[in-house]
């Protein structure tokens, strides 16, 4: 399957959206500034739905082998992660910034963490073993979000991983099909649910009707057919609809992503500006929510209005300057350079133990 170059410019203006959804509400700027950017978690939901339809390449690039696939989108994603954790676990032991912010309104304050979560050992396991989106709301609440809030979305992805690794589905048709049924089964179940099983938004299962969108735009991508795009569209806009969220129209906004990487409209996203953004975009992500919480903590005295001149382009340019950082000195050494050498043999061992005792059963 071809690559378009134009998603790479789609992810740069996801993650500036996604930052720029984060900050607002930590300032004073007005209402109908902010709302056009608050629909973070529907741009979240498009980042779903682009590993849906370019994450069978890398299926397919391992020729549907298991373990080689998940090494690769371990070198991938966990240095850069592991690395923003740490720091994002040091700046909670700092005091809160909101104290010192009473102009936040709730929206802000349901982004932080206000300290460290207890038990602390179970959160950070959670994290490191990227499980959080599998806990009971009543095990272990809000799990997904306490420590990296970003994480959450990784912790969806891996999940999505280990099933389509498995899996390695060769019809992608069918392969959308289950994962739309089993996405809109769950979201009927979850009313039955009681509220101590409860799931948050990092379960796979609550994101796989947008994972289908991209299965199936995958396939339309190889000429296999522009109706079963369509109908897949409209279940998942009729999805948005039933759970009442802004996500109704987030298949509209995915064929208009589809329509611009072969239209001329879409040759903005080529410019260098976005093609740069795009290349950073995974560590900007996880960097956006530590980066303005550490810069709030040095601001959050200067009161309100200027807090918000100085504190939101600040918080912007500080985070685009560390993912590139973090881009260079972390991301491409483990996918590129001696780091994944030294990284694959830990994943080696890793594989060791599992392999021998699976030689045992047989």
């Amino acid at each position: 399957m071809q690559r378009f170059s134009r998603l790479d410019g789609l992810r740069g203006v996801l993650a500036v959206y996604v930052m720029l959804g984060h900050a607002l509400p930590f300032t004073v700027l007005p209402g109908w500034v902010q709302w056009p950017l608050s629909h973070g978690e529907s741009a979240v939901d498009l980042f779903f739905a682009l590993s849906g339809l370019v994450i069978i390449n890398a299926v397919e690039r391992f020729e549907g082998r298991f373990w080689p696939f998940m090494r690769a989108r371990a070198l991938r994603l966990l240095p850069v992660y592991f690395l923003v954790f740490v720091g994002a676990v040091a700046l909670l032991l700092c005091p809160d910034p909101l104290v010192r912010m009473p102009w936040v309104g709730p929206d802000g304050h349901s982004f932080w963490s206000a300290s460290l979560p207890a038990p602390f050992w179970a959160h950070v396991l959670a994290h490191l073993t990227l499980t959080q989106g599998l806990i009971p709301q009543g095990l272990l609440p809000y799990a997904y979000i306490t420590l990296l809030g970003p994480a959450w979305s990784l912790s969806t992805e891996f999940q999505f991983y280990v099933v389509i690794g498995l899996w390695a589905p060769r019809h992608l048709r069918a392969a959308a099909l289950v994962f739309l049924a089993a996405g809109i089964a769950y979201q009927a179940a979850v009313p039955l649910l009681p509220e101590s099983w409860s799931f948050s938004r990092a379960f796979l299962l609550d994101a796989a009707p947008y994972f289908a969108l991209g299965l199936v735009s995958a396939s339309w991508v190889r000429g296999e057919g522009l109706v079963c795009l369509l109908v897949c569209a409209l279940l998942v806009a009729w999805v948005g609809l039933a759970e009442g969220s802004g996500r109704v129209l987030l298949p509209l906004v995915w064929l208009l992503v589809l329509w611009a990487q072969r239209h001329p409209a879409g040759r903005w996203l080529e410019h260098p500006v976005w093609q740069f953004l795009g290349t950073v975009s995974y560590p900007l992500y996880l960097l956006n929510e530590p980066v303005q919480r550490g810069l709030a903590l040095l601001l959050a005295p200067l009161g309100p209005v200027w807090f918000s001149v100085v504190w939101l382009p600040l918080s912007l340019v500080v985070a685009i300057v560390l993912a590139w950082l973090a881009h260079v000195v972390v991301e491409k050494p483990a996918l590129f350079g001696p780091l994944r050498a030294k990284l694959t043999k830990v994943f080696l061992l890793l594989r060791v133990p599992m392999t021998k005792r699976r030689s045992r059963e047989v």
